[in-house]
């Protein structure tokens, strides 16, 4: 790794803490941090209203959602060894999409606060289930993906027609609205609920990263090296599921992070797929938080959805990145 990676990780540490500074300072209305931290959350104070229930749960699950995505992404590519691969190719988000779409076409959303989230995960897992089974014992990564386009066009259509025969306008704006992605109104239940799905997924992504580093050789060459069997991709695929489910439970579908992320840190890390993971989630939780620091600072009549903020974000690096191809090819 050369000096001037390890600056640029170095400045990805140092940002993070001072962005969620930055996050809870944010907003409409200014408060005294120093007073709002020490006054401690059963204070009755306005400031530390703010803070400790509204302010720094959305912070906190900004970094969970964007690090759980980030490593997803990382995970995605690496297994798959293709670099425009992301969760929402496998079905993982339209899965938890579709589940979660369901409950709001029938108004049950908002009988319980976990309800929504919990069945969000439920269908992330059962998509990735349904993957796994059309794909067929000892499917490599092209029947992968096959499989997950096929699931991914299947789940898609369905919440079109849900979309279609929404029973009220109320109900209809509801879905887009939570299909656009958003942190707004999200509190401490949504990230304890969040929390020991993304580290469950973590713990089995990072279980199998030697194996993504023997992969980024070859099937052939890491099936040679012991890794034989369904055990590690298996693993991967529950990672994702478990992470990215999470994170699409309580935020919605939010694109490109998973996407973009392990695009700009994979030089950093000399393109290890293992060391990458980390990074990905890393810098995935700093660019979800800074979005959303945007999306609060924003006035206007309606808060913009972070998920159009990411879109954003993400297209234009795409534009470079065929642009700086295609200035590759000349030369």
């Amino acid at each position: 790794m050369s000096s001037s990676d390890k600056l640029a990780l170095t400045l990805l540490l140092l940002a993070l803490p001072l962005a969620l500074v930055a996050a809870l300072v944010s907003g409409p209305v200014s408060i005294d941090l120093g007073a709002a931290l020490t006054q401690g959350w059963r204070s009755e104070s306005s400031d530390a209203v703010i803070l400790w229930q509204l302010r720094l749960p959305r912070a906190l699950l900004a970094v969970l959602v964007g690090a759980a995505l980030g490593m997803g992404g990382a995970a995605m590519q690496g297994m798959l060894r293709n670099p425009l691969a992301e969760p929402a190719l496998l079905g993982v988000s339209s899965g938890a999409a579709l589940a979660a779409i369901l409950l709001l076409y029938y108004g049950s959303a908002w009988q319980s606060g976990w309800l929504l989230p919990a069945l969000a995960i439920a269908g992330a897992f059962c998509a990735v289930g349904c993957v796994w089974l059309l794909a067929g014992r000892g499917a490599g990564a092209g029947q992968l993906v096959l499989a997950g386009v096929a699931i991914n066009a299947f789940l898609s259509a369905l919440m079109a027609l849900a979309l279609n025969y929404a029973p009220s306008l109320f109900a209809m704006q509801e879905i887009v609205f939570w299909l656009l992605g958003s942190l707004a109104n999200r509190g401490w239940d949504q990230l304890l609920l969040a929390l020991p799905f993304v580290l469950l997924g973590a713990i089995l992504l990072f279980s199998a990263r030697n194996y993504l580093r023997a992969l980024s050789l070859g099937e052939d060459s890491a099936a040679s090296l012991g890794y034989r069997g369904r055990r590690y991709p298996l693993s991967i695929l529950l990672g994702i599921a478990a992470a990215v489910g999470a994170a699409v439970a309580v935020a919605g579908t939010i694109g490109f992070i998973g996407l973009v992320v392990p695009h700009l840190m994979r030089p950093l890390v000399g393109q290890d797929p293992g060391r990458l993971l980390w990074v990905s989630a890393l810098a995935g939780a700093l660019l979800l938080l800074l979005a959303d620091i945007l999306v609060v600072n924003f006035v206007g009549a309606q808060e913009l959805r972070i998920g159009a903020v990411t879109a954003f974000i993400g297209a234009p690096f795409f534009f470079w990145l065929i642009v700086s191809a295609r200035r590759g090819q000349q030369l």
